[in-house]
């Protein structure tokens, strides 16, 4: 029998009758059979908890690999790595790859490809064929593929009657809708958020009323349509309260936050390093104060890693011709810590939250369930060097730092992983 045993540790669950309270946990050939203050033996690996928590596994809801077609960014075997050492078990898998995931057969790709992993993969599908914002692609057929919700990806849906379209139709099987929100009229060629930074930069800038449009366009098509739609990665604070004001007259709607938009300003970018081009950009330190307040008081629902691999050609150029995106799957731990979130709300936005959002299971820290778990330590540091970034891209502006909050172990199908 395999049997391993988590000592003196907190659990964090809600769900849990043990939640927030100190105590032994036995995972024995992959189900948590005990929970309380239990004897050693033999045949037990033993971990020390001391000072760490005990979660449900978290759950992206916001990642990018390559495969289909782009497997040089970043295949399922190397993503899944970068996840299982980020303390996540379940992730969504963005349509951003060649083909689009916009059918059935790209979605039994996926799902057949990535069965048997620790870590639990979930497509997401596209809104529009090819992601080309013109014709719906086929939805229902891809929800019963495996897909869990439908997004263009990193491509705002500009046909606004498109959009609804969408929002009418998978309101008849009860799917979920996500919107990256961006007017591309507005935003245009923007290299950074435009502000104060962008003029002393002399960049062009992306303005936060790009975002906001969008959103209050596709609130209104939702309350319309009395449909469920998620914003993917917000970043304003005019979004924050756009949406706050939307769920207090009935629309049902949530929303993410990537976690480095929780920490960084658009200050970072004063030295041209790419690796801080992201999409949507970092925006003020206003706009990451009204997200922290968002988070806290419930309006911003989960956070995302919105890991997006690239190979060094499309980073390592000049900052207006780079392409947007980190990775970021292995450090969103330590960077919702540095935002100065505690455990309990990181667990929430992280591992609870994104499961409700998407329908899934959520299995408590319970004697008799099978185990989904994440052991970590939020005080341990670690260092981010080439050597321990799993990932096939190296796009991060945490290389070789030295990073706070680290995850120690990860278990999910029977299967561990120990860091």
């Amino acid at each position: 029998m395999n049997k391993l045993l988590i000592q003196n540790v907190t659990i964090l669950d809600k769900q849990s009758e043990h939640h927030n309270k100190v105590a032994d946990v036995l995972i024995a050939d992959g189900v948590i059979s005990e929970i309380g203050k239990l004897g050693t033996s033999e045949d037990l690996k033993v971990l020390d908890g001391t000072g760490q928590y005990l979660s449900p596994g978290f759950f992206d809801m916001n990642v990018n690999f390559g495969e289909p077609g782009l497997e040089t960014k970043e295949d399922i075997e190397s993503g899944s790595l970068a996840a299982m050492t980020g303390g996540f078990t379940g992730l969504a898998l963005m349509p951003n790859t060649q083909p689009p995931v916009h059918s059935k057969s790209e979605v039994a790709y996926l799902v057949n490809r990535s069965k048997g992993n620790l870590v639990d993969i979930f497509p997401l599908g596209s809104i529009s064929r090819d992601r080309e914002g013109k014709e719906l692609a086929e939805l229902y057929d891809m929800e019963l593929a495996g897909a869990i919700a439908f997004t263009d990806g990193d491509r705002p849906v500009n046909d606004a009657g498109l959009m609804s379209r969408a929002l009418l139709y998978s309101k008849g099987f009860d799917g979920l809708v996500m919107s990256y929100a961006e007017d591309k009229n507005i935003a245009a060629n923007g290299q950074m958020n435009e502000g104060v930074n962008s003029t002393l930069l002399g960049m062009k800038g992306n303005p936060a009323l790009a975002e906001e449009l969008m959103v209050i366009r596709d609130l209104y098509l939702a309350e319309y349509n009395d449909s469920r739609i998620h914003f993917s990665t917000i970043s304003t604070a005019g979004s924050v309260d756009l949406i706050r004001q939307a769920r207090q007259r009935g629309v049902r709607v949530t929303c993410d936050v990537a976690a480095h938009h929780l920490v960084f300003t658009d200050e970072m970018l004063s030295g041209f390093d790419s690796n801080y081009k992201v999409k949507p950009p970092l925006r003020s330190s206003s706009d990451v104060e009204a997200l922290l307040v968002g988070l806290k008081d419930g309006t911003i629902d989960a956070i995302v890693s919105q890991h997006t691999p690239h190979e060094k050609e499309f980073k390592d150029v000049e900052f207006e011709i780079a392409s947007n995106g980190i990775i970021g799957l292995q450090t969103v731990l330590p960077l919702a810590l540095k935002a100065g979130l505690s455990p309990e709300l990181i667990v929430e936005k992280l591992a609870v939250n994104p499961r409700k959002i998407l329908k899934l299971e959520i299995l408590p820290i319970c004697a008799g369930n099978d185990a989904n778990c994440v052991l970590f330590d939020p005080n341990a540091e670690w260092i981010y060097s080439n050597e321990f970034n799993f990932s096939r891209s190296a796009n991060s502006p945490f290389l070789q730092q030295t990073l706070k909050g680290k995850v120690t172990m990860v278990f999910n199908n029977s299967k561990k992983f120990l860091s």
